[in-house]
């Protein structure tokens, strides 16, 4: 079972992505891992180049039978298409996404640095305004409109929410067992 989660910035991808590999007992992979240099101490400022990143995740699904991989790889990843059993589209609100993003940014770097004059004020409202324009048409490599695009590419099954959901409703309605 491979399964991609994809969908707009605070629609709970990566929620869904851990949830459902948690229930399915298989690894989870989450691209924003692949995309940055996750260890620096100020993160979402360094970006891997795309032969880089491909490199290190393609090491990672190689190793496994079974995964989840959640978020986007529109513009980098379009060599793993092939490899996709289903892939899960994410939407909600702009409005309801961006309180989730407020909400989830303070639990993990405290409001201290997220707000004005925190070391990461500026990195959280430029991600903030990203986040916001996901709906706008246009140009965006990471939009709703792209991402639709690529969804039509491909050639296993698509699943597309515009609401909320859980690994148990994922699991319920396509009869997805454990991987043991």
């Amino acid at each position: 079972m491979r399964i991609h989660i994809l969908g707009a910035p605070g629609a709970g991808v990566t929620t869904l992505g851990r949830q459902l590999a948690e229930h399915l007992n298989i690894p989870r992979f989450d691209t924003d891992d692949y995309h940055w240099f996750t260890d620096d101490p100020l993160p979402y400022r360094r970006r891997r180049n795309p032969d880089h990143r491909r490199k290190l995740l393609s090491a990672d699904l190689e190793a496994h039978d079974s995964w989840v991989l959640s978020g986007s790889l529109c513009g980098w990843g379009d060599c793993y298409i092939p490899l996709f059993d289903r892939v899960i589209w994410l939407w909600l609100p702009a409005d309801v996404r961006v309180a989730r993003i407020h909400e989830r940014e303070r639990a993990r770097y405290g409001p201290d640095r997220i707000t004005p004059g925190g070391d990461l004020h500026s990195v959280f409202e430029k991600f903030i305004a990203w986040a916001a324009a996901y709906d706008d048409p246009g140009g965006h490599i990471r939009s709703r409109e792209a991402e639709l695009e690529w969804l039509g590419r491909l050639e296993c099954p698509v699943y597309r929410y515009e609401e909320q959901v859980t690994a148990e409703m994922i699991v319920g309605l396509y009869g997805m067992n454990r991987v043991h």
